[in-house]
């Protein structure tokens, strides 16, 4: 059949297309991304992932990640574990190094098949999230009707988080998309509502930029996590984040920000189907 080769993945419902462009380029415009995009006349994803063969030597493979909206996004976690798993299995390796527009990020797989990203630093000043004005990033000035006060933090790709007492009750449908396009974010940002649980233990829930709602949001799992770090709110660098994709006992994400400022992220990867996209 000819047509465009995929995999279908996910990670904790976060859910991927995986186009291989490595041997040859792949013409992926926005009418074609978001036509497979569609999640009843397509196949339906949160993002799309093209590989390409780096242009740094250090580096295996080079990832490209495509919004839902055809939008290219800087850095996605969740993508980027469930790749790098296929890869490594490709390669017959545990251990992988990835070029994106981020930078390079290291992962790993161990014997029990969770696969980790050192998702490099995080940054909190004003200018690289980046946000409109100059502010404190900790205590953002912005509110959008019950939701006040966000931490603002870039993973390579901008995020406010929101701390909440109850993250299910977040209308998000709604403030999601008012939030992602608030004058604050020049670049739009990735909105998450996080619920403390306990010391080591939040609730996430995220609208994400050019995707919506997502089951699971890697990159905003690790912004949630150094927000709160930063506000005081846990016990140490480490949490377990509970997501929408996990949150009936399908498993979590583990993320901790390391004293050098990188934070790595772990969790599980599944392959759902392949297939060929025929247009």
């Amino acid at each position: 059949m000819s047509g465009l080769p995929f995999l279908k993945m996910h990670g904790l419902g976060n859910d991927f297309v995986v186009v291989d462009a490595r041997a040859q380029k792949v013409a992926l415009d926005t009418t074609r991304v978001r036509a497979i995009a569609d999640r009843h006349k397509g196949v339906g994803f949160d993002q799309l992932v093209v590989l390409e063969q780096p242009a740094d030597r250090s580096a295996d493979v080079f990832f490209r990640f495509l919004n839902a909206d055809g939008s290219e996004a800087g850095a996605c976690g969740n993508g980027t574990r469930c790749v790098a798993d296929f890869v490594m299995r490709e390669k017959n390796a545990d251990a992988l190094t990835i070029q994106t527009r981020a930078g390079l990020l290291k992962s790993r797989r161990d014997e029990a098949g969770i696969v980790s990203v050192d998702m490099g630093p995080a940054r909190t000043d004003w200018r690289e999230i980046p946000l409109a004005e100059a502010c404190d990033t900790l205590h953002v000035p912005l509110a959008v009707g019950p939701l006040a006060d966000p931490v603002a933090t870039s993973m390579g790709n901008p995020h406010a988080t929101f701390f909440v007492p109850d993250a299910g009750a977040v209308d998000l449908a709604v403030l999601g998309p008012q939030l992602e396009h608030h004058r604050m974010f020049p670049e739009r940002a990735n909105i998450g509502v996080a619920q403390i649980l306990d010391p080591a233990t939040l609730r996430l829930r995220v609208w994400e930029r050019g995707a919506g709602i997502t089951l699971a949001c890697g990159s905003g799992a690790c912004a949630a996590t150094v927000a709160a770090v930063r506000r005081g709110l846990l016990a140490g660098r480490r949490a377990r984040v509970i997501v929408d994709g996990g949150a009936d006992g399908g498993g979590s994400l583990d993320i901790e920000w390391r004293a050098d400022g990188h934070v790595l992220m772990a969790g599980p990867v599944a392959l759902s189907f392949s297939g060929v996209w025929p247009g």
